[in-house]
């Protein structure tokens, strides 16, 4: 908890950089293919530094996350089910294949919107051979909306969100880790519930051939 508070607070510190807007794209860009941590803590202090530019970096997110959300299809259709199992656990892997079997591309714009790491999706995406055009439609549809929903609120509302997160930052701080952990929770138990349905459908046809 301590180390993902630390990369928070590391992340938030570009905000008043030069190179702000960069570290921005770069951050979101990492996020979808191998970065850990989502760029929205950067975003928020930006646009509430300026929220006259809240839009635009909303917009220079959503263009950075969905290019590496492109390398992460990438990595998983180039790189197959043996790069995808040394970057993520089997559950992470099977919770993600189960809902693309289910949703295709809504999986694509449910994660884009949700604290699960983007990451595992986009890899599985190529992994699975999801429609490259869909994908990245569910990506511009999901990480836009997402995005863009923070600019606004920033945008529209600069001087109440600057007093609430001045009153309460410890406790959105905490919150958002809350989030993050959550997410991780999410695909680990979520794969590892679909991993033992798999399983017991094998048995199952299994015992019907013997039958």
């Amino acid at each position: 908890m301590e180390l993902v508070h630390a990369a928070v607070d590391w992340m938030i510190s570009f905000a008043g950089s030069p190179y702000a807007l960069a570290a921005l794209f770069v951050f979101a860009f990492w996020e979808s293919s191998f970065f850990p941590l989502p760029p929205d803590p950067l975003l928020i202090a930006m646009a509430v530094g300026k929220p006259e530019s809240a839009l635009w970096y909303a917009a220079i997110c959503t263009v950075g996350s969905v290019l590496g959300a492109m390398l992460g299809y990438l990595i998983g259709l180039k790189g197959g089910r043996p790069i995808a199992e040394r970057l993520f656990k089997q559950e992470r892997l099977d919770a993600a294949s189960g809902l693309y079997r289910r949703y295709d591309a809504w999986a694509v714009i449910a994660a884009a919107m949700t604290p699960v790491p983007f990451k595992v999706f986009t890899i599985t995406a190529g992994l699975a051979r999801v429609n490259f055009k869909r994908f990245v439609v569910a990506s511009v549809i999901g990480r836009g909306l997402r995005f863009f929903a923070i600019g606004a609120a920033v945008f529209f509302f600069g001087p109440t969100i600057q007093r609430v997160l001045d009153q309460y930052f410890e406790l959105l701080t905490i919150g958002f880790l809350a989030l993050i952990i959550l997410g991780f929770v999410a695909v680990r138990y979520g794969g590892a519930y679909l991993h033992r349905r798999n399983q017991d459908t094998e048995s199952g046809k299994k015992g019907k051939l013997l039958g």
